[in-house]
Parts: structure tokens; C-alpha cells; sequence
């Protein structure tokens, strides 16, 4: 399962809604449920499709302090790899017979690639709202320790008393947006470098 936090003026909604639009169509089938907390978006092959192996992904949607925690389930691909295994056999039997399936492989090649096509279609929701995996400006604000002034994340010294703000100062993981623990090297959630 794959977890990204989305920073911004976003709701679980409206990445639900973009993925009910981008995705309930064609050979696909898509339904959003929950509630502006937690939304659910399902996708998945319609059952009487034309063609192509059955698949299907969940993504989980939940509101966070500014923004949204993305999760996107593991592909359910039975379906998929039963289709392309008939497809071989067939071309085994018969290379001709690949013209007959031409459709259905390119719909199973197509699902495939659904997790690359969710998170792209999530990133495009994300991006036209102005939000990011970088850390809100609401949350770019830190008080100092000693005069309790707000300041500015990234600044290595209070602008009101000039005492040092050190290590507490907040950064989000650029792959993945998880705001992990001060001081820490490596992501939490998606374990990559924070160097």
C-alpha cells in the first residue's frame, strides 16, 4: 500500500471527485463513498466489459490538519494476467489469432498501468487546487521556545529575541510528504533519504 500527504487547500472529495471523473468510463467503472472525512474511491473493470482481464484498486482519502492522506491499495489483478496468459497460449497455437485479441491486450496493458494513471490523475487534482506534498504555509509557522514569537520555518534564529531555533524546525519528505519526526534521516513512511 502506498501513502502520500498532499499539503493545501485540497479535500478528500475533491481528489475523490477527479478520480470518479478520470476513471468511470470505457472499460472502467468507478464509485466514490465516506463522508468529507474519509472518502473511498473504488476503480475497477465494469463486469460486461468488450474486453480485457478484470481488475480493480481502492484508494483511501482521509483529511488531515491541512490537507489530504492519500492511500492507494494493491492492484487486484487476477483477471488481468489470466487474460494475457490466454493471449500467450493463443499466439502459441496460432500468431494470427493476436489479431482477434488486439483489444483485449491493449485493455489489459492499459491495466497495468491503473496505479500510474490514479496517481497521476491524483497529482493533476492536487496541483490545479495549489496544494503539494511540501508543507502548508499555515504550517510553515514554528513559536519560539523563549519569547513564544510565530517564526518563519527555515529560519535558524528568532527574528524577536535572536535565540537559535535549531533542529525543531519542520520538513516535509520531498517524495512522499510525510512530515517525519526532527532529526530523523530517513522517511517513516515511504523509508527515502532525508539528506
Amino acid at each position: 500500500m502506498e501513502t502520500k500527504t498532499y499539503h493545501g487547500k485540497i479535500t478528500a472529495e475533491d481528489i475523490g471527485r477527479a478520480l470518479v471523473a478520470e476513471f468511470d468510463h470505457g472499460n472502467l467503472q468507478a464509485q466514490m463513498m465516506g463522508s468529507p472525512e474519509r472518502v473511498v474511491v473504488q476503480v475497477a473493470s465494469r463486469t460486461f466489459r468488450a474486453s480485457g482481464g478484470q481488475t480493480g484498486m481502492t484508494v483511501t482519502l482521509e483529511k488531515v490538519e491541512d490537507g489530504v492522506l492519500v492511500q492507494l491499495g494493491d492492484q487486484q489483478m487476477l483477471g488481468v494476467a489470466a487474460d494475457l496468459g490466454a493471449t500467450a497460449l493463443f499466439a502459441l497455437r496460432n500468431p494470427l489469432s493476436l489479431i482477434g485479441r488486439l483489444d483485449g491486450l491493449a485493455q489489459d496493458i492499459t491495466a497495468l498501468q491503473l496505479s500510474d494513471s490514479i496517481w497521476q490523475t491524483i497529482q493533476k487534482a492536487v496541483s490545479a487546487a495549489g496544494a503539494g506534498l511540501q508543507i502548508s504555509d499555515r504550517l510553515r509557522r514554528l513559536e519560539c521556545a523563549y519569547c513564544g514569537a510565530a517564526v518563519p520555518v527555515g529560519e535558524g534564529t528568532c527574528p524577536m529575541c535572536g535565540a537559535p531555533l535549531g533542529a525543531i524546525q519542520p520538513k516535509a519528505c520531498p517524495h512522499c510528504g510525510f512530515i517525519p519526526p526532527a532529526g530523523a534521516t530517513v522517511c517513516p513512511n515511504c523509508h527515502a533519504s532525508l539528506l
